[in-house]
């Protein structure tokens, strides 16, 4: 009997969700629109169809023996997901208690980036690594911190906030209702402001003043600055720039072997990840530099999502067993 976990990556747009054997093959996998649902219930109610039908089609020595979530504002030790600001859906929501009911399996759910940091440990770039950071630059900036082999996941279950760390206190307006935070500049969204801004500050030609706010993404402000776009490169960057700078803070808090970069705004590769890399080194305390490896994610592909969000199970089931064998 081979046994199987189901994850499930909640994003502001989509979720995705997959059946993943231990070895990170995927056996299933689909999606459906998260916006589509103005109540909660209507959603769980049809993403619990979807992996019904998943599951039924599945061979028939296989065994599903856990849910993996990954969730902004997810919390690890309730299994809620906790007042999420890229979710339409507000307050608490009991998200795995509601998945263990309907399936009789366990469920662990976390935020998005914890996932992720897991997903590298298990099947990426970080095997091996005991101490590393995981960011994820999509819609917002997440952040998982794994420390002597573990995820830091702190007292209340919400550690590794990077985003919502402070760059100007009375810069940005964010969602989470402070201002300035690093998500804020530093994301999908954030390149985006970014470039609205650089479009007022220079007077050279730019092929991004046609575009408006809503129909910018960040494949359009890499291809213009890969073609030479001046207000394209600046807000590349102006990103890296700041990425840099507080990533240097981070490090002294973990001291880690590397950090793994994650997400859409990856994709841009050296146009993030040369200036990221530069101002990082330039900010670090003397005694770090040249000690910390900015690494992009083994798992970039449209199946990392899932893969990282099955891993928690895995995790989950080798820590109980250690704790049985002790």
């Amino acid at each position: 009997m081979t046994d199987l976990t189901i994850g499930i990556d909640i994003g502001g747009t989509n979720t995705k969700y997959g059946i993943v054997d231990r070895g990170g093959n995927v056996f299933h996998q689909g999606n459906i629109p998260t916006t589509d649902f103005e109540d909660f219930q209507d959603y769980f109610d049809s993403m619990a169809d979807a992996l019904r039908e998943a599951i039924h089609f599945l061979p028939k020595d296989t065994k599903v023996v856990g849910i993996g979530v990954g969730a902004a504002n997810g919390n690890y030790y309730t299994g809620n997901i906790e007042r999420a600001t890229n979710l339409k859906w507000k307050g608490v929501l009991p998200l795995a208690k509601m998945f263990t009911d309907e399936f009789a399996i366990p469920t662990i759910l976390t935020n998005d980036a914890n996932a992720a940091a897991v997903g590298e440990m298990i099947y990426g770039n970080a095997k091996g690594m005991k101490d590393f950071i995981v960011i994820t630059l999509g819609t917002g900036l997440g952040s998982g911190l794994v420390s002597n082999g573990a995820l830091i996941n702190g007292k209340h279950g919400i550690a590794g906030e990077l985003g919502h760390t402070s760059v100007n206190p009375a810069g940005r307006y964010c969602n989470c209702g402070k201002r300035g935070c690093l998500e804020t500049y530093v994301s999908a969204t954030g390149i985006r402001r970014t470039v609205y801004k650089l479009l007022a500050d220079h007077l050279e030609p730019s092929e991004l003043r046609g575009v408006s706010f809503d129909n910018l993404n960040t494949k359009m402000i890499t291809e213009a600055a890969h073609r030479g776009d001046i207000v394209a490169k600046a807000a590349y960057e102006y990103t890296g720039r700041i990425l840099g700078m507080k990533l240097a803070e981070s490090v002294v808090h973990t001291d880690p072997e590397a950090i793994f970069l994650f997400g859409g705004l990856t994709m841009a590769g050296d146009l993030i990840f040369k200036p990221t890399i530069r101002h990082m080194e330039e900010n670090l305390m003397p005694l770090f530099r040249g000690k910390v490896k900015i690494l992009p994610s083994a798992l970039s592909n449209q199946a990392a999502p899932i893969l990282g969000a099955s891993s928690l199970v895995w995790d989950h089931l080798d820590r109980k067993m250690k704790e049985v064998a002790y």
